[in-house]
């Protein structure tokens, strides 16, 4: 039987028509969504033609259908990571960068996501070792950036930060962001860092805030290992794409470094980092 995992963003209401539509797409090309526990109360699903209700995400689907903005598809990026299943979004969110196609085409979008008409592209990741304090496990996964800020109302931060042991900088600042090339049109670019075009092997270490004049966005190679120190008077906040992780104590480091081709996102065919570079944020910009 050919299944499909489907995810949605926290505002049913945007979402409900073309989840409908989905299903009855998904029923007359014989496949059966999955609907996870999450999914099944918030729209209040019940089973039928085409959709499975109350269902837990499994790895052996052939898809994972988004509704959804980037927040979304960052979660079902990070469901499927490592697996191989592809994640195939139409953007419900505001910007979409990571989405496959926009609501206006949401007919051929579900056409050739059920057909199968579409290319992988490989997201590498950044992986986090850290403190034990960090929530959930010591080593976590970062499809877009990690952030790491001081926590809000306290001083300052004092960031120092190492490559392969080799100390390069330390920063007074709001905090620092480690991103991918697909997390550098986010955070990253908003703190003045490049954009890396998808395809890059290497991420980029830019600051928030920073209370110098000479500190710089840096782009590191692949196989070389970024370690953090908080020098700072208290603990600092870590985020893994977009949500909490839990904190470096003052004193305390935490290590990044860059994993090639963990998860796996579909795109149109033809389609390319570039074109998606300028609709996406010309759009913004109009």
């Amino acid at each position: 039987m050919r299944e499909m995992t489907v995810f949605t963003h926290r505002r049913p209401d945007g979402t409900v028509a073309a989840l409908g539509l989905l299903a009855a797409r998904a029923a007359e090309a014989g496949v059966t969504l999955r609907a996870d526990a999450e999914e099944t109360r918030k729209h209040g699903l019940v089973a039928g033609p085409g959709l499975i209700v109350d269902a837990p995400a499994k790895d052996d689907v052939e898809l994972c259908v988004v509704l959804g903005g980037d927040g979304t598809i960052l979660r079902a990026l990070q469901r499927y990571a490592g697996t191989g299943v592809p994640v195939f979004a139409i953007n419900f969110g505001e910007i979409g960068f990571l989405a496959t196609v926009e609501p206006e085409d949401i007919e051929d979008g579900f056409r050739r996501a059920l057909i199968g008409d579409f290319e992988l592209l490989r997201l590498p990741a950044i992986v986090l070792d850290g403190p034990d304090d960090l929530s959930q496990a010591t080593r976590q996964t970062a499809i877009n950036d990690v952030a790491i800020h001081r926590k809000v109302g306290e001083r300052v931060a004092e960031i120092a930060y190492a490559l392969d042991d080799e100390v390069v900088g330390n920063v007074r600042c709001d905090g620092l962001v480690v991103a991918t090339p697909a997390g550098s049109t986010g955070y990253n670019l908003a703190n003045g860092g490049p954009v890396m075009a998808w395809g890059v092997e290497g991420f980029v270490v830019s600051f928030i805030a920073p209370h110098s004049l000479t500190a710089r966005a840096l782009v590191v190679a692949p196989g070389d290992r970024l370690t953090i120190y908080n020098r700072s008077r208290g603990p600092l906040d870590v985020a893994v794409d977009g949500r909490p992780a839990g904190e470096i104590p003052a004193g305390g480091t935490i290590d990044a470094r860059f994993v090639g081709e963990i998860g796996t996102i579909a795109q149109l065919p033809h389609s390319s980092f570039y074109r998606r570079l300028r609709e996406k944020f010309g759009r913004l910009a109009s």
